[in-house]
């Protein structure tokens, strides 16, 4: 990926890590991916997932500390606590279908069923790419880091600038839909 480095002791200069310290274990992915699948109470979880009490409440509570659950109370019996995710929880739904795919291809040997498909072919679902900003698939070689300040400048010198369309900082225009059309 080129000379230039992240800095790698630097936990605060990536978002990985941060995103590690909300995600990185287990049953916070199993709590999102039954998110996901329409799984909204407390109970629901706990039958589901098979999940001991004291760890899926503790593991919503940071779900939504961290804005990715809400907790609201129920409109048909205010009693009752709902748990739904919020943009921030449906923008790891790529994340998500990442693991997913890389877990089938190199996990054990086992026959996907229900299958992942697009709503208007019914169809499998490719596998999730790295887009450039103008929508092209890259590969690991098409990688680089950069300085901020080299944004935009390419090799020969020549500056590119983003495709039409394109908000860096939602993703949303090529190949993306905004935010509110995954719902």
């Amino acid at each position: 990926m080129g000379d230039l480095r992240e800095p790698l002791n630097e936990l605060t200069a990536c978002g990985l890590p941060e995103a590690l310290e909300v995600m990185g274990e287990r049953w916070s992915f199993m709590i999102l991916r039954a998110s996901f699948n329409g799984l909204h109470h407390f109970e629901e979880f706990l039958t589901e997932l098979g999940i001991a009490r004291n760890i899926l409440s503790n593991r919503l509570a940071r779900l939504v500390e961290h804005g990715i659950l809400d907790r609201q109370p129920c409109a048909d019996d205010r009693r009752r606590i709902e748990y739904r995710l919020t943009a921030k929880g449906f923008d790891l739904l790529p994340a998500m279908v990442a693991l997913r795919q890389w877990g089938q291809k190199y996990g054990g040997a086992f026959v996907e069923d229900p299958v992942l498909v697009d709503e208007v072919d019914r169809l499998p679902i490719g596998p999730t790419s790295i887009l450039s900003h103008d929508g092209r698939v890259l590969g690991p070689k098409d990688l680089r880091f950069v300085k901020r300040e080299d944004l935009g400048v390419r090799e020969d010198g020549s500056r590119a600038r983003p495709a039409d369309g394109f908000d860096r900082a939602t993703g949303e225009g090529i190949g993306r839909p905004p935010i509110a059309a995954v719902r």
